[in-house]
């Protein structure tokens, strides 16, 4: 492939690189392996609850009775037909969510700059790199501006690599590792370059070595892992009650023949067995994690780790930078400040010191001002380059060795504490100095300290910025006033019990400025990066329970704030965006990286992309990280509750003597019943709005149990009560009428469905009384479905044909009245617990 000329760029045409893609494939080191239906289908057959389905079923036609076994493989593949379509859903949000935290580059494409994804890209493409940018595929480097590139992750070296175009390259033959090409798989840490894609995806240096990237089989979270102990007690339990009530069954009917008692037997057991294992657990987490980042993904929070949907809300500390969050990240130069009244020069000497190609949002402010006050780009950027002083984070400074004909001038510009410490100046220059920068940094302006020093000839120029001496020409302040909505945020974050502390490189009074118009609390204490490095480890954890604001942080002083706040019990949540922010990124319990100026690597290091990189964003991910878990929690609840009635009707009847024809629920209304409950816990009750109190309270425990006491006691006390209901009326039928025991099997499966869908009624809200709660949602056409779907499927069940099969009745008037009374009563009670709560509440305030 010819290399193009490294000026007058054009890229390829879009038709080119489709055409190319065709050719090379995809940029990609490893495809995507993909599940096949049947796959998902044998994983959830293979789930205990399935397997006993499936047992009961056959022990139908082994009785004889292959209608009934029919309706129950009917029932079955409608279970697993549910169960495969959530599978099949969540996977697919799964699938668009890695879509879009797929790795993106700036290209040259039809002419103009474009971003793609890296997978797109073909041979022949012009792209872009930046510091933060991880290189996605093999290429020859056309222009390099202070480009260093760290390359240890294919050579084992740690040191970086100054890169050089291809005309001033001369040790191409004598190494492997070329200075000229950039490498697929390594990393920018300084600087700027336009490289020329010559390799992707396996032909790359990396697929030759054999390091396929492939994601790893995620574990199980916390809550997986809580629920799965669930799971498997129900299911000890379950085991126990099988062989308990299979026996008592046995004795129960000696009239039977051996053969039948046996069977009998074991259907009365497996129908306890069934009712005791709540299998919707697993689904309802999974379901419920990727359809909250799903919903998060829409308000421009885009999850990488589902993990982390979970901690959201328990954050208690939230560490925000400045710049972009908390402010606008639209800097403008507002107050120039020039020691010998030249201001003009003073400007001029402020641009000189810019880079040319400049993507930093203060050096934009600072050439835009330029351009206004007639300082052309020409004018400043026409001379000769001799030396550029990259910035870096210990130096806080940079600049330009410029030539323009016989001059040679220095023109450097940065923080003013280290601009200060490199000028030849008296003590009183110094003193007026300090006084102004003190003066403007009060007015919430970031400033900045320009000079410049002149030079002989060429030797003479020094190697570093801090060897040189320079002559201080003034000062620069420019603002980038918060957002609007942030004093809002603030108030909300300290309602909701958690503190946010604002982390940044700027000086102490500039940052304390902002916090006090932010209204953040203790904007007056601060901590500054060189006293953290006097700081031991305990002193900081004792200043931190009180300081809100750090300034002139490195970013290897993050890492330390965060570990102090987790050390003093904290759940952390820390935004970062550079390369050097990754460390703390991953310490923090969730890490939030900068979507729009973040880099590559703070956001394949962060549980969280920020894809507006603003304040209230993170805001609104919290509050929708508490609803997600409330949610959780209420499902859990609901299913609990749901499952008591189901378990002890199928434990009591056959202790009381009731002949197994007879029984509540037969292994056919148990799966009956689990088609109601699959979707109303995984759907209905995923989409409930947040309560209105939520960003009230305090964060949650993270070392709080997903059952708690006070909740298991609600569900097993909303439970008992439709058990008792719903069984007191099967019972009473059943002594009225002994030769009818489908009328009383009707009445109380009746009493069960409508309770269910009261229950989650009542259950949506833990302070809105039920009426409230359906109000909010009376436009939800899924809670529309669920309620019909569940009142014409009893209709259907009671009064048409298929009664006959089912073994159930058709009801008069007055009956189906009195179940739905009945259910009334067992459910709603819990209105007045509310009620009472509620006004103990008030009483408290």
């Amino acid at each position: 492939m010819t290399e193009q000329q490294t000026s007058g760029l054009k890229g390829l045409t879009t038709s080119e690189a489709a055409s190319l893609q065709q050719q090379y494939g995809k940029n990609e080191l490893a495809t995507e392996k993909k599940e096949n239906i049947l796959h998902k289908i044998l994983k959830v057959v293979s789930e205990p609850m399935f397997l006993l389905l499936i047992i009961a079923a056959a022990i139908y036609f082994i009785l004889g009775e292959p209608r009934d076994g029919a309706i129950m493989f009917v029932f079955v593949v409608g279970i697993i037909g549910i169960e495969t379509i959530q599978e099949w859903k969540t996977d697919r949000t799964l699938k668009a969510l890695r879509d879009l935290s797929a790795p993106r580059i700036r290209v040259l494409r039809d002419g103009e700059e474009k971003t793609i994804d890296s997978s797109d890209l073909v041979p022949g493409d012009i792209m872009y790199i930046a510091e933060g940018v991880k290189i996605p595929a093999d290429g020859f480097v056309l222009r390099a501006s202070t480009l260093c590139v760290d390359e240890s992750s294919l050579t084992g070296e740690s040191q970086g690599v100054w890169k050089v175009t291809r005309d001033k390259n001369t040790d191409e033959a004598a190494e492997y590792w070329r200075r000229d090409y950039c490498y697929a798989g390594t990393l920018v840490t300084q600087g700027t370059g336009t490289v020329q894609v010559d390799k992707i995806g396996m032909s790359s240096e990396y697929g030759k070595i054999g390091k396929n990237i492939a994601i790893a089989p995620a574990g199980e979270t916390p809550l997986q892992k809580q629920t799965g102990k669930l799971v498997r007690f129900s299911g000890g339990i379950a085991a126990v009650l099988f062989a308990l009530v299979g026996v008592i069954t046995f004795f129960n009917i000696p009239d039977h023949m051996f053969k039948s008692r046996i069977i009998e037997s074991i259907l009365s057991g497996i129908t306890l067995a069934m009712a005791m294992i709540p299998e919707e657990f697993p689904v309802i987490l999974t379901v419920f994690l990727s359809m909250g980042a799903w919903r998060l993904a829409k308000k421009q929070s885009l999850v990488r780790r589902l993990p982390s949907v979970e901690t959201l809300g328990a954050v208690s500390v939230l560490c925000v930078d400045k710049t972009g969050t908390i402010t606008l990240n639209k800097m403008a130069v507002r107050e120039t400040s020039s020691i010998s009244g030249d201001t003009k020069h003073l400007i001029k000497i402020m641009g000189m010191g810019c880079k040319s190609d400049a993507y930093d949002p203060m050096e934009k402010a600072m050439l835009a001002y330029c351009e206004e006050n007639g300082i052309s780009k020409e004018t400043l950027f026409g001379g000769q380059l001799l030396k550029e002083y990259a910035f870096t984070d210990a130096t806080k400074m940079m600049g330009n060795v410029w030539k323009t004909g016989n001059e040679i001038l220095v023109a450097a510009k940065g923080s003013p504490e280290h601009i200060l410490s490199i000028c030849c100046i008296s003590p009183e220059e110094r003193k007026k100095a300090e006084e102004k920068l003190y003066e403007m940094s009060r007015q919430g302006l970031r400033v900045i300290a320009v000079g410049q020093m002149g030079i002989r000839n060429e030797n003479d120029i020094p190697e570093t910025l801090p060897e040189c001496s320079l002559e201080l020409l003034g000062m620069i302040g420019l603002a980038d006033p918060p957002r609007e909505s942030v004093k809002e945020d603030i108030r909300i974050c300290s309602e909701a019990g958690v503190r946010v502390v604002m982390i940044t490189g700027d000086n102490g009074i500039t940052a304390s400025s902002i916090a006090r118009q932010i209204n953040m609390k203790n904007s007056d204490k601060i901590i500054t990066g060189d006293e953290l490095n006097t700081m031991n480890d305990e002193e900081l954890r004792e200043r931190v329970k009180e300081v809100n604001v750090f300034s002139r942080v490195l970013p290897e002083h993050k890492m330390r704030i965060v570990k102090a706040f987790k050390d003093n019990g904290e759940v952390v949540a820390m935004t970062g965006d550079g390369v050097n922010d990754a460390p703390a990124l991953k310490y923090a319990d969730i890490g939030i990286a900068m979507g729009k100026r973040g880099s590559e690597v703070s956001r394949e290091a962060a549980d969280l992309i920020l894809l507006d990189d603003n304040f209230s964003t993170i805001v609104g991910t919290i509050k929708d990280g508490r609803r997600i878990y409330d949610n959780i929690k209420k499902a859990v609840g609901y299913v609990f509750a749901i499952h008591i009635p189901i378990a002890f009707a199928s434990l009591l009847a056959p202790m009381m003597g009731i002949s197994p024809a007879s029984l509540l629920l037969l292994p056919l209304h148990v799966v009956l019943l689990e088609l109601v409950i699959d979707p109303t816990c995984s759907i209905v009750m995923e989409r409930q709005p947040a309560e209105s109190d939520i960003m009230q309270r305090p964060p949650r425990n993270p070392k709080e149990k997903l059952l708690t006491p006070a909740m298991l006691l609600k569900s097993v006390m909303q439970g008992m009560a439709i058990f008792g209901a719903s069984f007191a009326v099967y019972y009473y039928f059943i002594r009225q009428y002994p030769g009818n025991a489908p009328l009383a099997r009707t009445m109380g499966l009746s009493i069960i469905l409508i309770s269910n869908i009261l229950l989650v009624q009542v259950n949506s809200s833990n302070t809105e009384f039920a009426f409230q709660s359906f109000k909010r949602q009376c436009r939800d056409r899924v809670m529309w479905a669920v309620i019909i779907g569940t009142i014409a499927g009893l209709l259907i069940m009671i009064y048409t044909p298929l009664n006959g099969f089912l073994k159930l009745a058709p009801l008069s008037a007055g009956q189906l009245l009195l179940t739905a009374c009945v259910s009334c009563a067992a459910v709603l009670w819990y209105e007045l617990v509310k009620a009472g709560r509620n006004w103990a509440a008030r009483n408290r305030k």
